[in-house]
């Protein structure tokens, strides 16, 4: 019986190369989230292998780190990291995405895909410059265009009054700054 017992408490306990790579997760898991603009949090159960490659190309595409993690492993890193609040939320199945240039990439991809797949993909909480943000922020954030588009946005809302100006002074100089014609009279009768 005290064989059996040991053999048990021997296939629990993890052996010292086992504890050394979980160690070396968590600290490669806690340098990113230092690193990080921002992170979202996901609950990914149930999405099909075909959704799975689309989100990853497009995480791909917008620069963002994407991988499914261990809870366990994840709350250490998190805890290390200053987001303890997130604890609550690492339970099932936990994908991170993670961006260190954009901050608003994270969460605009994850929110599209949430919106897709209503029934398997679930947005569970994140953070953005080092304070952790709820799924209603994240989804706030995620209706915000990118940041090339913005930048167009604002020029093209102060260059259209010198449009505006140059297509009347364009006017103007075509006709050689002769005032407007008047409308011809109507014959007297």
């Amino acid at each position: 019986m005290d064989a059996i017992k040991s053999t048990e408490v021997k296939n629990y306990m993890p052996n010292a190369k086992v504890l050394s790579e979980k160690q070396a997760v968590v600290a490669q898991l806690k340098e990113k989230l230092k690193g990080a603009a921002a992170g979202v949090l996901v609950d990914y159960s149930g999405i099909t292998v075909a959704d799975d490659t689309e989100l990853r190309r497009k995480m791909r595409e917008e620069k963002v780190d994407y991988s499914v993690v261990k809870n366990t492993l994840v709350r250490f890193a998190i805890d290390d990291a200053g987001y303890s609040e997130l604890d609550p939320l690492l339970h099932g199945t936990t994908s991170l995405a993670i961006s260190h240039e954009d901050a608003l990439a994270p969460a605009r991809v994850v929110a599209e895909f949430a919106d897709k797949l209503t029934d398997c993909f679930e947005i569970k909480g994140g953070f953005m410059d080092g304070k952790v943000i709820s799924v209603d922020e994240i989804k706030a954030l995620a209706k915000i265009p990118p940041l090339p588009i913005l930048r167009a946005q604002v020029l093209g809302t102060m260059l259209a009054p010198i449009s505006s100006l140059a297509c009347v002074l364009k006017a103007i100089a075509e006709k050689n700054g002769a005032p407007a014609e008047e409308p011809e009279a109507a014959p007297a009768e």
